[in-house]
């Protein structure tokens, strides 16, 4: 937007080129693409794990509870394309393959913990909140069928 010029009444800021920059909610946009790997719930789980040590597939599967074996092997394949694990195939029968966290894949490690931080910190927070709400939704429920 210019110097001087008002913003116009249906002005809004992810119309704003700087903020698309960073925040652009469309579907395309390459932020937005990364930010739905790497917040999803498996990306998130296999991330911790893989900080701890270099695992095989079976022992991620084993230790990620609910996830499905197709789930598993789409999901590390999606963190090796975008550079945060590593898939090293040893040539052995039978075949062994290894998954660990790249350099890249460290960095975002920490973000992610800083997060579990920030949800442990809340958590009495957050249960009070749930409760609170779920109290309320019940009272509507019951005024909606009284």
């Amino acid at each position: 937007m210019e110097e001087g010029t008002s913003k116009s009444p249906g002005y809004t800021p992810v119309t704003d080129p700087a903020y698309c920059q960073k925040w652009d909610p469309r579907e395309d946009c390459d932020v937005r693409q990364i930010l739905d790997r790497i917040g999803d719930k498996w990306s998130l789980l296999v991330i911790a794990l893989l900080d701890l040590r270099r695992l095989r597939f079976t022992e991620l599967r084993r230790e990620i509870d609910g996830i499905s074996q197709r789930m598993l092997t789409v999901t590390l394949r999606h963190l090796e394309r975008d550079g945060l694990v590593r898939r090293t195939v040893h040539p052995v029968v039978p075949p062994r393959v290894d998954y660990e966290l790249t350099p890249l894949g460290a960095t975002l490690h920490d973000t992610i913990e800083a997060l579990v931080n920030w949800t442990e910190e809340h958590r009495p927070e957050i249960a009070a909140a749930r409760d609170e709400y779920d109290r309320r939704a019940a009272a509507d429920a019951d005024l909606v069928d009284a």
